[in-house]
C-alpha cells in the first residue's frame, strides 16, 4: 500500500506575468510545490507561441492585463488546445469567465495560489472541494 498524494494530473504550468518580481516569487512558489514550469512569459505573443509549441502545458497562469496586450488572447490559445486557465489579476473583467476554470484575485497568500490549483485539478477530475482559497472563484470551465 503507497501512502501520501495521489498522482496530480496539473503538473506543467505555463507562467504569464509581465510584472518581473511576481513572475519570479510564483515561478519559485510553484516548483517547491513539485509543480514543473514549462515557460514563464511576460508578453502575448510568447505565450501562444508555447501554447502552440508541442510543449505540454496542464494549466495556465495568467493575469488579465500584459504589456502588450490581453491575457484573453492567452487564454483562447489555450481553449484552442484544450488547456485550463487560470487568471490572475487584480481586475476580472465578466467576459473573461467563459474562458476560464477560475480565476484569484491579486493580491493573494502563496497558498491560495497553490489551493486554486488543486481545487481545479479536483473539479477536472470530478471531486468537490471542501474549501475554496480566499479571493478564488472557481468556474464552470471550458473544455480542456
Amino acid at each position: 500500500m503507497l501512502f501520501g498524494r495521489k498522482k496530480r494530473q496539473i503538473v506543467r504550468l505555463l507562467v504569464v506575468e509581465d510584472e518581473p518580481l511576481i513572475a519570479f516569487d510564483v515561478e519559485h512558489l510553484l516548483t517547491d510545490a513539485s509543480y514543473q514550469i514549462v515557460a514563464t512569459v511576460d508578453r502575448v505573443a510568447d505565450a501562444v507561441r508555447v501554447l502552440r509549441s508541442d510543449a505540454e502545458v496542464d494549466l495556465v497562469l495568467v493575469d488579465v492585463h500584459l504589456a502588450d496586450g490581453s491575457g484573453l488572447d492567452v487564454a483562447r490559445a489555450a481553449g484552442e488546445g484544450g488547456v485550463p486557465v487560470l487568471f490572475v489579476t487584480g481586475n476580472f473583467p465578466a467576459e473573461a469567465m467563459p474562458l476560464a476554470a477560475g480565476c484569484l484575485a491579486k493580491p493573494y497568500q502563496q497558498r491560495d495560489l497553490i489551493g486554486a490549483i488543486e481545487a481545479i485539478e479536483a473539479k477536472r477530475a470530478g471531486r468537490k472541494t471542501k474549501r475554496l482559497p480566499s479571493g478564488f472563484q472557481l468556474f464552470e470551465a471550458p473544455a480542456g
